[in-house]
């Protein structure tokens, strides 16, 4: 008989918080009048709760469950923008954003459950993964832009560097050969992206939602991550 050695949660932490954080920044600058405004107001309510209450080891799998719901809502909202208009890859980031958090709460409601899902979260990580890099491939001058120009070689360098990061994480996840390597690489570049990126623009402009919403996002991802590093890192016992 096997079982898995207990991991760490930070990972699910991080995500909770950030998820907690993307709700009430959606509740704080809403627009009233976007027509869906009611499903989004339940989405933003339920990752409150959920990005709560998956703090606790208990409630871990409510959570999950609630903040799933809410992602899978904010999935379904970009099929639209992508029906409309498929040769625009920003409708298809989009999705792939909100799929890879969607994915993250997947993957803590697997972690008490269903062991096979954990193989289901490194593929659909992976294919996030991807589309994080043809996406920063498609806006590489705007995603240059946003790199602090104090950070020696030059803007544009990191904007590729990245890209390439992203896509080799891709890779790994997708073909499980250094899957749990590239995971944790890839958490510890998401979480340098908030921290040199997001977190500087947010403190240079408090009321832009914008940088708030990006921030958030950003913490969120490398939650999943590191749930997904967590995860893969997990060894295996014999009774």
């Amino acid at each position: 008989m096997t079982r898995s050695a207990p991991g760490s949660n930070v990972g699910r932490h991080v995500f909770g918080v950030a998820t907690l954080a993307t709700g009430l920044i959606t509740l704080l600058w809403h627009n009233d009048a976007h027509h869906l405004i009611y499903i989004v107001f339940a989405a933003a309510a339920a990752q409150i709760f959920g990005g709560a209450v998956i703090q606790f080891r208990s409630t871990a799998k409510l959570g999950a469950g609630v903040v799933g719901a809410a992602y899978l809502v904010f999935v379904l909202l970009c099929v639209p923008g992508i029906v409309a208009q498929p040769k625009v890859y920003n409708s298809w980031g989009n999705f792939f954003e909100q799929f890879s958090l969607l994915t993250g709460a997947a993957m803590v409601y697997a972690r008490l459950s269903l062991e096979a899902l954990k193989r289901v979260g490194r593929i659909c990580f992976g294919i996030c993964a991807a589309s994080f890099a043809i996406e920063q491939g498609v806006y590489l001058a705007p995603t240059a832009s946003l790199v602090p120009k104090w950070i020696p070689p030059s803007q544009m360098f990191w904007a590729i560097a990245t890209t390439v990061l992203f896509a080799l994480a891709a890779v790994a996840l997708l073909t499980n050969r250094m899957a749990l390597l590239a995971t944790r690489l890839l958490t510890t570049m998401l979480v340098i992206f908030g921290l040199l990126v997001w977190v500087p623009l947010v403190l240079s402009n408090l009321h832009s939602h914008a940088n708030w919403s990006e921030c958030a996002e950003t913490f969120a991802i490398a939650g999943v991550a590191w749930i997904l590093a967590d995860l893969l890192g997990e060894r295996r016992l014999s009774d």
